[in-house]
């Protein structure tokens, strides 16, 4: 039998069939919404409830049970942070994080400046051989640094950190710029010149304000991957004087094993507070960034 497509009635059948269909798969899809936000939600309050226990506290209750005063809290953060020397440790990863992260991203933007504006011979290749370093797993190497630093003296030393890290955070920065710098109209520098600019205030002036964004998202990416490196930092620079953050909660677990799972959360828990602190500040150029890098 014919359909007639033009009925009211049967359109009105459709819409609703539709209707339904609809709202039974959004109650549906609401079961592993729910089982995600309890798999996320659960380490999130085992933390909270952890570092408001004393130690004792922690081995007579169950790890989920709610504390019985928040008192605790300030004799875990005590201990944390004058056993784990997490002060200096946090100086160290910071001044790491802080000064190899904009150098890298600055290195990465001149190069990508010459590489997109100036002519070089061969400069797919230079590229090609900056970025091919990242093709390979970190660990592979270790080795070669560990024993090249020995001989040079680099071992346990702030410079010799700093080195490592400006090294491995270029690549990245690199492409991505090179992408962002190669997007920006040649009318802009263009322009410049004919009024006398140099190419240092080209670049300057005119080629990093209209980059601003990605190189900023740059910056919280390196920044965050050297304060949360613990690979490198506990095979080059693991003394007392030099070593970063992560070395430091390490140490909780291992020299120092008889302190209680509520004094190594509340270490994490403070390691965590800066680089959280720091997207807080920086979040409107860092999601700018992230959509200039989308289009």
């Amino acid at each position: 039998m014919a359909v007639d497509i033009t009925d009211r009635a049967f359109i009105s059948g459709l819409i609703e069939k539709e209707k339904a269909a609809s709202r039974l798969g959004g109650r549906w899809l609401v079961v592993p919404i729910i089982v995600l936000a309890i798999a996320y939600l659960t380490p999130l309050y085992y933390l909270f409830v952890t570092i408001f226990k004393s130690s004792q506290e922690y081995a007579r209750k169950g790890v989920l049970e709610l504390p019985d005063s928040l008192a605790p809290f300030i004799d875990n953060v005590v201990q944390a942070w004058t056993i784990a020397h997490l002060g200096e440790a946090a100086l160290n990863s910071f001044s790491y994080a802080l000064v190899g992260a904009a150098l890298s991203v600055a290195f990465a933007a001149a190069a990508a400046y010459g590489m997109t504006r100036l002519t070089l011979i061969g400069s797919n290749g230079w590229f090609m051989l900056i970025f091919t370093g990242t093709l390979f797993p970190f660990q592979m190497y270790l080795v070669p640094l560990l024993f090249g630093y020995q001989r040079v003296g680099l071992i346990n030393t702030w410079f010799g950190m700093l080195l490592v890290y400006v090294a491995m955070c270029i690549p990245f920065p690199l492409l991505v710029l090179r992408n962002s710098f190669s997007a920006i109209t040649r009318e802009v520098d263009e322009a410049a010149r004919i009024e006398g600019a140099s190419e240092w205030r080209v670049f300057i002036s005119m080629i990093v304000p209209n980059a601003i964004g990605p190189m900023i998202a740059l910056f919280l990416l390196q920044f965050t991957f050297i304060w949360n490196d613990l690979l490198f930092s506990s095979i080059l620079a693991n003394g007392i004087e030099v070593r970063s953050i992560m070395v430091a909660l390490q140490s909780l677990q291992g020299t120092y094993s008889t302190l209680g799972p509520n004094v190594v959360i509340t270490a994490t828990l403070i390691s965590s507070i800066p680089t959280v602190l720091l997207f807080i500040a920086l979040r409107k150029y860092f999601m700018a960034g992230l959509q200039l890098g989308s289009k």
